[in-house]
């Protein structure tokens, strides 16, 4: 059975900003089904944002149970989404779900696999799906110049779908200030 498929998602945390980007492609096998699909969304009143790359119904149904581990953990992004890998792991429903997320608040930028992981990058860039390691590359390499953080996210997208055949220049990035600025 073929699956539509949600593609690259790259994070950047710089400075005041903390961006998601993600490109707009969506795939079913070799074809494209759709060119402006939208797979960064705000959470949790807008307070933190998160990406998607996978199969795109199994991500819908990650970001509305995370929404709902935001609710019963007051905002605490952490702690809901260590919570949610536990149900994603253990649940044998939730087990089967082949997405992967990109999640980042005012605190702190994650990701969150399937298998259990709740990751934090060191360096503060994310990159997930087909496009995500030359997305992530890119924005490595231009994390120490003067860009902004959505500066350097819309190059390293740039720069992702030049590269990846499941990655387009339709990008859609949100953002969100960090430590507590206005």
């Amino acid at each position: 059975m073929t699956t539509w498929e949600g593609t690259t998602i790259l994070s950047v945390r710089k400075g005041d900003q903390a961006v998601i980007a993600g490109d707009g492609q969506v795939t079913m096998g070799n074809a494209v089904v759709k060119a402006n699909a939208r797979k960064v969304r705000f959470l949790s009143s807008g307070e933190v944002l998160a990406g998607f790359a996978g199969a795109t119904a199994d991500a819908f149904t990650l970001l509305e149970r995370l929404e709902s581990k935001l609710e019963q953990y007051a905002g605490q992004l952490q702690r809901a989404c260590v919570e949610l890998a536990k149900d994603w792991r253990t649940d044998k429903y939730l087990r089967r779900l082949e997405a992967m997320m990109a999640v980042v608040d005012k605190n702190v930028s994650l990701v969150l696999t399937g298998v259990g992981d709740v990751l934090e990058p060191q360096d503060g860039v994310i990159g997930i799906g087909s496009g995500g390691n030359f997305a992530l590359a890119a924005a490595r390499a231009l994390m120490d110049s003067d860009l902004s953080a959505e500066e350097i996210a819309r190059k390293a997208m740039k720069i992702a779908g030049d590269l990846c055949i499941y990655t387009n220049h339709s990008v859609i990035l949100e953002k969100i200030i960090v430590g507590g600025k206005a």
